[in-house]
């Protein structure tokens, strides 16, 4: 990986993902699943939107917890105490995430609140040897717990429109508020921040495969349903590779090659933004391949169709996201797969499940195999310089 560098342009000590932070990131691995399970047990559009405003909201509370690890050691000492603590409240609020809006509304809206509050209590005790991290804390505070208040107030209220209302202004408030407070004050490990979201999109992965074993468990495993499941597992395995083969080892190398000044809003746009969509695709992918199971020989509902080709066509438009916002460069056989994948999503409710899985993993091999061959001189260049 390459060197970070300080103000003066020298290379810096690499800071690493510590075990307590992968520790953490298991936490959030279950946050996945029970998204997965919320939509599951209402696969409808309704149910795919609740699914999504909670995987964003503890998306950005996992986010939070990130820029604490990069900006300062928080796996010892009080701080190791504390951030355990939020694991705990972090923990509560996945167990939640399943009935976030219903009967479990308001148990989720106050474990939700306890995560963001001690995330400011943790950066405030930074700041106070820090002066910038103080200040830009100090900005940044209030959107934090605005949006996890307005979550817990949601949770008292019946389910309904004023419910919903609610949990819209939080996200909008959740996303909105580090773009309105700037990131004057922040600095950021290019190298720490590349690793912690590469291992986060892992842990999604992680989940659909899960999520896949748990669709195939209810069904004879003769030699359709393996072949079915080898198809599932190689959709994952393309989307994996269009991201750590290359994409992720260029986009480290230009991060840490930026003034710093620079470093910290382009990994803010690229990581924390950008890498949303990219897990919520393969959340959504997710459920489709736990959904396809149930009958290979019926038409995907069209919520599964979507799930299932739109979360890939959802994942490759955030790695494009990425790609542009640090490499400024655009891949048009990737572009090309997307628009093919949504294109299909009416046809899925017409062929059998099967026959859409075939195109998935067909859209996903072509473009592997097209990029491999493509661009297998810049790519072998990129990698035997990612050291």
């Amino acid at each position: 990986m390459s060197d970070d560098r300080d103000a003066h342009g020298s290379a810096a000590p690499q800071q690493r993902v510590t075990p307590l932070e992968l520790f953490f990131d298991l936490v959030f691995v279950f946050a996945l699943t029970q998204v997965t399970a919320l939509m599951a047990a209402e696969p409808t559009w309704l149910g795919l939107l609740r699914g999504m405003a909670v995987l964003t909201v503890l998306w950005w509370a996992w986010v939070a917890y990130v820029w604490i690890g990069t900006t300062t050691k928080a796996d010892d000492g009080p701080a190791r105490f504390t951030l355990l603590a939020a694991m705990g409240a972090m923990f509560v609020t996945a167990l939640a995430a399943p009935q976030a809006f219903g009967a479990d509304g308001l148990l989720f809206g106050v474990a939700y609140f306890v995560v963001r509050f001690v995330h400011v209590v943790m950066f405030r005790v930074v700041g106070r040897s820090d002066p910038g991290i103080g200040r830009a804390v100090t900005r940044l505070a209030p959107g934090l717990l605005l949006g996890a208040s307005l979550i817990a107030v949601a949770g008292l209220l019946e389910p309904g429109w004023p419910r919903a209302v609610l949990w819209l202004l939080a996200v909008v408030v959740d996303l909105t508020a580090p773009l309105v407070t700037g990131t004057d004050g922040w600095r950021v490990s290019a190298g720490h921040f590349a690793e912690r979201h590469g291992l986060v999109v892992i842990v999604a992965f992680g989940e659909s495969l899960v999520a896949l074993g748990v669709g195939v468990s209810a069904v004879d495993l003769d030699g359709r349903t393996v072949t079915a499941v080898v198809l599932g597992f190689s959709v994952v395995a393309c989307l994996w590779w269009l991201y750590f083969d290359v994409t992720a080892i260029a986009a480290e190398h230009h991060v840490a090659s930026l003034p710093p000044e620079r470093q910290v809003a382009v990994a803010r746009d690229a990581y924390n933004y950008m890498h949303l969509p990219m897990v919520a695709g393969i959340v959504l992918l997710a459920l489709g391949l736990k959904k396809v199971f149930a009958d290979l020989d019926s038409p995907l509902k069209l919520t599964i169709a979507f799930a299932l080709l739109g979360g890939v066509a959802l994942y490759l438009i955030g790695l494009a996201l990425f790609r542009l916002r640090i490499i400024r460069t655009v891949s048009r056989p990737r572009l090309v797969v997307t628009v093919l994948a949504l294109l299909f999503i009416p046809v899925a409710v017409a062929v059998p499940a099967w026959a859409s899985l075939v195109v998935v993993v067909s859209l996903c091999i072509g473009v592997v195999a097209f990029e491999r061959l493509q661009y297998a001189a810049g790519r072998a260049e990129i990698r035997d310089h990612r050291h």
